[in-house]
């Protein structure tokens, strides 16, 4: 069992029909009766409690007044994420994460590929960060929308997008093609690696392209997240200008 705490995501859990066995709310909070409603309406069983016992359900962080326990998180296929792109009549929009650590940097990317319309994302089962509490809470919700494949080999499932038609392009800060100025279109996987190391030597040999995000200032180097959430809104930028 896992918890989902804050308004956006219990709200959203509960919206996307998420599995959720009890909520926990604080009495006598008039902002979370939207909420409330919603999940009498799903028949959801309600325990009222004080703010200090729901803050402490979820490790002594800030509750916002809601808590709510859920089946622990449901992951997905390949093969789930190909086909909710043909079921929308789209070519395949793929975000592949080779080794993020920082489940902050997770739920910001799952909410950017929510928001840009990403069909799924591929993390790997070991030595990343997977999808937690706090990664739901950051994401605001959006893991109960996007599809999360975790698989156990990044470059034998980047060959296996490959094989599918997908085009991989890699973010890297010494990428050979600027990536305003690459021609992104069809089907798209994009590779955002690891907040100190980069992508690895194994899946950056394998990426068709490696791209790089113009910068002009000091520093040269950005959060995995934010090159993310560049990289995502430039695939779709091109789409949407065509």
């Amino acid at each position: 069992m896992g918890i989902i705490y804050g308004k956006n995501p219990v709200k959203e859990a509960i919206v996307s029909g998420k599995t959720i066995n009890k909520i926990y709310i604080q009495k006598n909070m008039k902002e979370l009766q939207e909420i409330l409603k919603l999940a009498k309406e799903k028949r959801i069983v309600i325990v009222e409690s004080e703010k200090g016992k729901l803050d402490k359900l979820c490790g002594n962080k800030n509750s916002q007044g809601i808590v709510a326990s859920v089946t622990d998180y449901t992951y997905c296929t390949i093969e789930d994420i190909l086909e909710v792109a043909k079921e929308k009549g789209e070519a395949p929009f793929v975000v592949i994460l080779d080794k993020i650590e920082d489940p902050h940097n997770l739920g910001a990317i799952i909410r950017t590929c929510e928001c840009m319309g990403v069909h799924g994302i591929l993390i790997p089962k070991r030595n990343a960060c997977q999808v937690t509490d706090t990664v739901e809470k950051v994401a605001a919700g959006a893991c109960s929308f996007v599809k999360i494949a975790r698989v156990t080999n990044i470059t034998e499932s980047i060959k296996y997008l490959k094989e599918n038609g997908l085009w991989i392009y890699g973010l890297d800060m010494d990428g050979e093609e600027k990536i305003y100025k690459a021609k992104l279109e069809g089907a798209i996987g994009i590779v955002i690696g690891n907040e100190g190391n980069g992508i690895s030597r194994l899946v950056k040999e394998n990426c068709d392209v490696i791209l790089s995000i113009p910068m002009s200032g000091n520093i040269n180097s950005l959060n995995a997240s934010v090159s993310a959430a560049i990289s995502i809104y430039e695939v779709q930028r091109q789409k949407n200008s065509r």
